[in-house]
């Protein structure tokens, strides 16, 4: 069964989302019959690739909310990372725009790593204040989950998954998807927001079992011959 989750990599809920998924993913009987797909979102596409203010400064001067309201919110949003084991340092956060980060989560995507991507890259923004925007930091962080760096380079460079990433973004927009993360459960249920683990259980269990009703596994009469075993036992 498929569970997509449109995310971006600056936003904080995000981050939190994705462990608390997780969790529930700890606790559901039938977690290898769980495809994740991680999707592309912006939350902001006008925040400049070069940094130019802190992730207060930006909450104050572009979103127009109060200084006092944003440090509020910060505190009770690490605090809230805390909870789910995650360490938040907002003061060292690069606000860079996230468009080549979601290009080097396509291309892991590719390859079956894009749940890897998001990670390194939830961790190098939140937690290290790398700049996500920076193509060398790009290539580090890749070559860490095992990507050519090379390959890497080139894709991003060429913008080969730029379209992937626009896919993505409307997609979301067809479906009504506003904010982020937002998963979606066997193109059915949908959960908005980084809820508790056990609304995520909740949902898996409820959307798994109308999933495994409808694909069952063929009771297939089989007539045996020569053959090797997964073990490389041949008889």
């Amino acid at each position: 069964m498929i569970v997509e989750i449109w995310s971006d990599v600056m936003f904080p809920f995000c981050y939190i989302g994705k462990r608390n998924f997780e969790s529930a993913l700890q606790q559901f009987s039938d977690t290898d019959a769980i495809e994740v797909h991680w999707k592309s979102f912006q939350l902001d596409p006008n925040i400049p690739e070069v940094a130019t203010e802190s992730y207060q400064n930006y909450l104050v001067t572009r979103k127009g909310m109060p200084l006092q309201q944003v440090q509020d919110m910060l505190q009770n949003v690490t605090l809230s990372a805390k909870q789910a084991g995650l360490t938040y340092n907002f003061d060292d956060a690069v606000m860079v725009n996230s468009i080549k980060a979601h290009q080097f989560i396509q291309f892991a995507k590719a390859l079956h790593k894009d749940d890897e991507a998001e990670e390194v890259l939830f961790h190098a923004f939140f937690t290290e204040g790398k700049n996500i925007a920076d193509l060398q930091t790009l290539l580090t962080l890749g070559t860490a989950i095992g990507l050519d760096a090379n390959a890497l380079q080139q894709a991003i460079e060429n913008q080969e998954f730029l379209p992937a990433v626009i896919e993505d973004i409307n997609q979301a927009r067809q479906i009504g998807v506003t904010g982020v993360p937002f998963f979606v459960f066997n193109n059915k249920y949908a959960v908005s927001g980084a809820q508790p683990a056990s609304s995520f259980l909740e949902v898996l269990n409820k959307s798994f079992g109308e999933w495994k009703a409808t694909n069952t596994t063929p009771n297939l009469i089989i007539s045996k011959g020569s053959s090797c075993d997964v073990k490389g036992n041949c008889d």
